[in-house]
């Protein structure tokens, strides 16, 4: 007699969470958040937040974006969560300092980065720039092909 085949579970690809922090979330942890979102697509996912949000995101950050072809113009800042921090695997943050909680096991990291508040696009450019090359080597480092 033989024995039943038993079904194949398809396996859950392992899909690493990133999570990007600036204290008021309306510039540069948006840019890497957008970044990341384009060229990581569904393979990683992706979120922002900021220790004392503001209002709404920069306007020079939106048009240096929409610049490339990646539109946020509907994005709005958030708050960062302690549950943001634990439920993610890579925590970058952009300047929030000592606001940001500390979870054993996560991979940390601090991007120092110029500051796009009170900037015009000009001035903006290059930060977003210096965002797309770091999200580029972050998604090698996670061992994705960007898109």
């Amino acid at each position: 007699m033989s024995t039943p085949a038993v079904p194949s579970v398809p396996s859950v690809p392992s899909v690493p969470s990133v999570l990007f922090v600036c204290v008021h979330n309306a510039g540069r942890s948006q840019m890497a958040a957008a970044f990341l979102t384009r060229l990581g697509g569904d393979r990683v996912e992706v979120r922002s937040a900021g220790s004392a949000p503001a209002e709404a995101v920069n306007p020079a950050v939106v048009q240096a974006l929409a610049e490339v072809g990646i539109d946020i113009s509907a994005e709005t800042p958030k708050v960062l969560t302690t549950e943001a921090v634990r439920t993610s695997d890579v925590v970058i943050t952009m300047g929030c300092g000592d606001a940001c909680p500390y979870f054993p096991g996560k991979k940390y990291l601090d991007w120092k980065l110029d500051d796009p508040a009170g900037q015009g696009v000009d001035a903006v450019r290059p930060i977003r720039d210096e965002i797309e090359r770091r999200i580029r080597g972050l998604l090698a480092d996670l061992g994705i092909e960007p898109r």
